[in-house]
């Protein structure tokens, strides 16, 4: 009965919490378009970003703006979060 409880122990501390995994994948990515974004934005120039422009053609409605930053924010945290889910369901099922 010793060990049958060890393992239920060892079990429950070994698991993620994928939800929390999914959050924190969401905001570190939303985060990095979000100031990559602003910080091009605030650089200037005469064509700021031609590179990150390209993530227009994956994101609908991203542009190198500041509207665009909040728009681009969404979408890799939504991207952000069905990675770290994932991450965190494998995991505990290899668990």
């Amino acid at each position: 009965m010793s060990t049958s409880r060890e393992d239920n122990l060892q079990s429950t501390l070994l698991s993620l919490n994928a939800r929390a995994w999914g959050i924190a994948f969401g905001l570190v990515l939303g985060g990095g378009l979000f100031l990559a974004t602003l910080f091009l934005v605030v650089k200037g120039g005469p064509t700021p970003g031609q590179h990150l422009q390209l993530l227009g053609a994956f994101f609908p409605g991203y542009r190198v703006t500041f509207l665009g930053s909040l728009v681009g924010f969404v979408y890799a945290f939504v991207i952000g979060y069905g990675v770290g889910r994932t991450i965190g369901t494998v995991y505990n099922k290899l668990v």
